[in-house]
């Protein structure tokens, strides 16, 4: 394979970072495109905190925000951007798009004709919106890389952890933003209101930490997460990228290496 590893990640979310992550320290160049507000809910561990922060550290690895106008492929750090359009795609032509917004349903379109498309998890079918599909679910063959077909469909049914999988999961009772005094790490009591969101309370339905928590400032609509409770309590590290989310951009390595796209581990 002939070194060339410039790699446009659509999203900057868990599943995203932990493939940008990955391929950063495989020495590929990342830009990761966000949308403006993200959602995401295990802040710690995504690159997405940089819309809101300008920078952010993900295990080691930094995160800076460009602006669209101006991104281009950096060595050394995952470079983000509020691109939810791959406005820039056109100026900058990467090797490979990895699609990893998880939005669990067909893109409404191709991001950039001509460019290889590695897709994650359900949504997409080989040759019809992706060269290659990287298996999300943890019941299937977890990093697998499709050639042929379509990941495992969404059952709807957040994966356990702990043995608990409904549960853990934190959501907005209405529309609004979330307020809550308390922070990622915290434990908290089955019954304990952790927070409200536009006056309406959000109550803990478990014992445990709070893995994530959505950033006050995202705009949400009832029904979406705004955080999630480990029932694993100070077993687990809310600061570390999941092994779920490792083992998906370790499938994103080998995907790139089919497609002979490598990173240059000099640069």
């Amino acid at each position: 394979m002939t070194p060339q590893g410039r790699i446009w990640i659509q999203g900057a979310g868990e599943m995203a970072s932990g493939v940008a992550w990955q391929l950063l320290n495989s020495g590929y160049r990342v830009v990761a495109a966000e949308m403006p507000g993200p959602k995401a809910v295990r802040r710690l561990v995504c690159f997405s905190e940089a819309v809101y922060a300008g920078t952010t550290t993900v295990q080691g690895a930094t995160g800076r925000l460009v602006g669209a106008a101006t991104v281009a492929f950096a060595a050394g750090e995952v470079t983000v951007t509020v691109d939810p359009e791959g406005s820039a795609l056109a100026r900058l032509v990467p090797d490979a798009i990895i699609d990893a917004r998880m939005t669990k349903r067909p893109p409404v379109r191709p991001l950039l004709a001509g460019i290889p498309v590695i897709g994650l998890g359900p949504g997409f079918v080989c040759g019809r919106d992706a060269d290659l599909i990287v298996e999300t679910h943890r019941e299937a063959a977890l990093g697998a890389v499709i050639a042929q077909g379509a990941a495992m469909a969404d059952t709807g049914i957040p994966g356990k952890l702990g043995g608990e999988s409904g549960k853990r999961i934190l959501r907005a009772p209405r529309s609004g933003r979330f307020s809550s005094p308390k922070f990622i790490g915290d434990l908290v009591r089955e019954g304990e209101t952790i927070g409200d969101v536009a006056g309406r309370p959000v109550v803990s339905l478990l014992d445990g930490m709070l893995r994530g928590l959505v950033h006050p400032r995202a705009e949400l609509s009832a029904g979406e997460k705004v955080g999630d409770v480990d029932p694993r309590g100070r077993a687990i590290d809310p600061a570390l990228i999941s092994d779920k989310a490792l083992a998906v951009g370790a499938g994103a390595l080998r995907a790139l290496a089919l497609l002979g796209i490598s990173g240059d581990p000099s640069r």
